[in-house]
């Protein structure tokens, strides 16, 4: 059984930061890609930006230069900083990753972003 803990969410100004944390658990005998999601009301859930266990990484052009994901390989976690958030950033996001050749998602968790 493989399971994604999320934490970090919350309400923020925009200008403001928040990091995300991602941390997988249970029988782990590989992980490759990581990432985050996010979906925001009304719209599809979109890649935020993910990264390889090797550590490159790939991100949306709306949150480059803004964000910045990362991994810890040795405990199985994934984070994201987040700055100079905007209202727009406002969303559910969601940790995905590739663990044991199959994709685990986790069960969001809300970034509020006021204006």
């Amino acid at each position: 059984q493989v399971q994604l803990v999320e934490s970090g969410g919350g309400l923020v100004q925009a200008g403001g930061s928040l990091r995300l944390s991602c941390a997988a658990s249970g029988t782990i005998f590989s992980i490759n890609t990581m990432g985050w999601y996010r979906q925001a009301p009304g719209k599809q859930r979109e890649l935020v930006a993910d990264i390889t266990r090797f550590g490159s990484t790939n991100y949306a052009d709306s949150v480059k230069g803004r964000f910045t994901i990362s991994r810890d390989n040795a405990k199985n976690t994934v984070f994201l900083q987040m700055t100079s958030l905007k209202p727009e950033d406002t969303a559910v996001y969601y940790c995905k990753s590739r663990i044991n050749f199959n994709d685990y998602w986790g069960q969001g968790t809300q970034v509020t972003v006021s204006s």
